[in-house]
C-alpha cells in the first residue's frame, strides 16, 4: 500500500520541482544536479538558454531520490480532509524543496561524500557553491508556497501555510545546531537527544501534514491535529533513521554502514549506549568518543552498542512515538480511505529499512 501512495504523488511533486529549477542560473544547475534531474557532468550538463526558444537545454536525467514523504504527507493529509489535492501540489513541492536545502547544508556540515548513491553536491562543486545552491532551493520553497493561491487556496490560508513553513523552518535551523554542538560534547541525555530530533525532523513532517489540511480547507483544530499526527511520526522517523544509520546495509540506505559513528554523531543508538552503559563499558565509550574514530573505534563501538541492545531499543521508541501519532488521529472528520492511508504511513516509517 505505501509504495502505491508514495508512487501516486510523486511524479506530480516532480514535475512541479523540475518546472521550478529550471532556472536561467548557473546555480540553478547545481540544483537540478542534487535532486538528481540533471546529470552530473558540469561542464556537458550545465543548462544553456536558447536566445530563440527561451527553453533551456541540458542532460535531462530521473537519477534515484528520496523517499518524498514530506510532500506525500501534504498531499495525503489534504485529501484526507477532503480537499482537491491539485490545490496543495505547489505547497507539496515547496516541502520538497525546502526540505533539500536543509540535505545540501547537511552534507557539507557533515562532511558527506554521497546521498541517494550520488556524489553530494559540495564533493563536486565545493562548498561555497553548494551553500549558494542550497540557499536559492530556500527561497525557490518560499516563493512557491506564497504563491498558493494561484492553486485555488484561500489568499489567508496561503499566508498561514506559509507562516507553518517558516516556523518549521526556524525550529529545523534550532535542531541542526544542536545537532552540530552535540558531536564535540562528552554526553548529550535523551531528552536534549528528543529536543533536537523534535526540531531537525519533526517540525518539517508535522508542517507537511498541517500544511496540506489547511490547503485542503480542514477547520484549524483539525490541520493542528494532523500536524501534531506527523510531528510525532516525524520522532519515530528520525529515531528508526539513527538506527539505519548505524545498522543499515549501505546498498538500501546509500550510505555507508557505520556512518554516524564515524561522524561521532549523538544518534539514538550512541546516546542511549551512553545512557545504560556502566562500569568499564562506560568507560571504554567515554575514551571512544573522545579519541579519534578510526575504523577499529568504529567497529568496537558497533560491538558495544549490540551488546547493550541498542538496536531493539531505538526500535522500540520508534514503535512508542508511531503508537502515539496513530492516537492522533482518533476522532477526527477525515475521508476513511486516507485515514487508512496515513496509519499505513505510520507503520513503514517505524518498518523501513532505508
Amino acid at each position: 500500500m505505501i509504495d502505491e501512495v508514495l508512487n501516486r504523488y510523486r511524479q506530480p511533486v516532480i514535475d512541479i520541482m523540475r518546472a521550478l529549477l529550471s532556472l536561467p542560473l548557473d546555480h540553478g544547475q547545481l540544483m537540478r544536479e542534487h535532486m538528481g534531474f540533471e546529470d552530473a557532468r558540469s561542464d556537458k550538463a550545465r543548462t544553456v538558454r536558447s536566445p530563440a526558444s527561451q527553453d533551456f537545454v541540458g542532460n535531462a536525467v530521473d537519477a534515484p531520490g528520496g523517499k518524498m514523504l514530506r510532500p506525500a504527507l501534504c498531499l495525503l493529509a489534504c485529501e484526507a480532509v477532503g480537499g482537491d489535492v491539485g490545490r496543495a501540489l505547489p505547497a507539496a513541492a515547496a516541502i520538497e524543496l525546502l526540505h533539500n536545502f536543509t540535505l545540501i547544508h547537511d552534507d557539507i556540515e557533515d562532511a558527506s561524500d554521497t546521498r541517494h548513491g550520488r556524489e553530494t553536491l559540495w564533493q563536486r562543486h565545493g562548498v561555497p557553491l553548494a551553500i549558494n545552491a542550497g540557499d536559492g532551493m530556500f527561497v525557490r520553497a518560499q516563493l512557491t508556497m506564497l504563491g498558493l493561491d494561484h492553486s485555488g487556496v484561500p489568499a489567508d490560508r496561503a499566508l498561514e501555510a506559509a507562516r507553518v513553513l517558516n516556523d518549521a523552518a526556524v525550529l529545523l535551523c534550532e535542531g541542526q545546531h544542536a545537532d552540530i554542538t552535540f558531536e564535540s560534547r562528552d554526553r548529550v541525555s535523551l531528552t536534549e537527544y528528543e529536543t533536537m530530533i523534535a526540531g531537525k525532523t519533526a517540525a518539517l513532517l508535522g508542517a507537511s501534514a498541517q500544511i496540506g489540511a489547511i490547503a485542503g480547507g480542514a477547520d484549524d483544530a483539525t490541520a493542528r491535529a494532523l500536524g501534531e499526527f506527523a510531528r510525532m511520526l516525524g520522532m519515530a522517523f528520525q529515531i528508526q533513521d539513527d538506527v539505519l544509520g548505524v545498522w543499515g546495509e549501505s546498498a538500501r540506505t546509500g550510505k555507508p554502514v557505520a556512518d554516524d559513528i564515524r561522524s561521532k554523531k549523538k544518534s539514538f543508538p550512541v546516546v542511549w549506549a551512553f545512557d545504560h552503559a556502566r562500569g568499564e563499558t562506560a568507560s571504554r565509550l567515554d575514551h571512544l568518543y573522545a579519541a579519534e574514530m578510526t575504523e577499529a573505534a568504529v567497529e568496537e563501538v558497533l560491538s558495544i552498542l549490540n551488546e547493550l541492545g541498542a538496536r531493539l531499543a531505538g526500535s522500540d521508541a520508534a514503535d512508542l512515538w508511531r503508537e502515539d501519532a496513530l492516537g492522533m488521529l482518533d476522532g477526527l472528520p477525515l475521508v476513511p480511505n486516507r485515514q487508512h492511508e496515513l496509519e499505513a504511513l505510520a507503520s513503514f516509517v517505524v518498518e523501513r529499512t532505508s
